[in-house]
């Protein structure tokens, strides 16, 4: 089990039975980059990750530039 999976763990068992659209889940990353800006390239690449279809999973794991 990674670390971050107690995260996920507790989302899921204190949100679990939620719907929640995109634009909510967008405005909160947005809110958590603002109070945490060092995070900012992690929470890109998650988006980038949840915006794409299945299908560009395998350009999503290629190393991005610099």
């Amino acid at each position: 089990m990674y670390f971050t999976d107690r995260g996920l763990e507790e989302l899921e068992e204190r949100r679990g039975d939620e719907l929640v659209n995109l634009a909510w889940l967008a405005d909160r990353m947005r809110a958590f980059v603002d109070a945490n800006p060092e995070f900012e390239g992690a929470v890109d690449r998650l988006a980038t990750f949840l915006a794409r279809d299945e299908d560009d999973e395998e350009e999503f794991s290629e190393a991005p530039e610099s």
